[in-house]
């Protein structure tokens, strides 16, 4: 990780990997915890496999429903990694997206708890890392990842 250039967080997950990689993989698991609660989001594609979409909409008040993220799998490691770019479009297209271009890669490791979950959103330049930085990265993804963290939790206690 360089500090100048990428954000991170890590977090225990009292779960197994596998559970954590199906909110990761399943569309429908994935729009339960992909958007900061209350906002509502909807899946429009998630091919976890390199070169696979991702594609999101997001609602405030679940009828009304905008683009928030158009990406493109880059790495997909059965129960172990994710990376994803924002700067590659579903299409395979060079890409613009606000509010910054990012490349995130989420790890997924055994924890005597249950799952160790890190996250490195990666940045072209130190403007954008601290774009995102004040645009809430700290909240948002820390927000995301309770919310997987609980649902993930939730199915691991029944």
């Amino acid at each position: 990780m360089n500090p100048d250039l990428d954000l991170a967080l890590a977090r225990v997950i009292r779960a197994p990997r596998s559970i954590v990689w199906s909110a990761w993989t399943d569309p429908a698991y994935f729009a339960r915890w992909w958007v900061p609660a209350p906002a509502v989001c909807a899946v429009d594609r998630l091919d976890a496999r390199p070169g696979g979409g991702l594609v999101t909409r997001l609602s405030d008040d679940g009828k009304e429903f905008v683009p928030h993220m158009n990406a493109s799998f880059l790495v997909v490691e059965e129960l172990e990694r994710i990376v994803f770019t924002n700067a590659i479009d579903s299409a395979w297209r060079p890409a613009d997206p606000a509010p910054v271009p990012m490349t995130a890669e989420i790890a997924l490791s055994d924890h005597p708890d249950g799952t160790d979950y890190r996250v490195i959103v990666r940045h072209g330049d130190p403007a954008a890392r601290a774009r995102h930085e004040e645009l809430g990265f700290a909240e948002g993804w820390g927000t995301v990842t309770g919310q997987l963290a609980g649902l993930a939790e939730g199915q691991a206690g029944r």
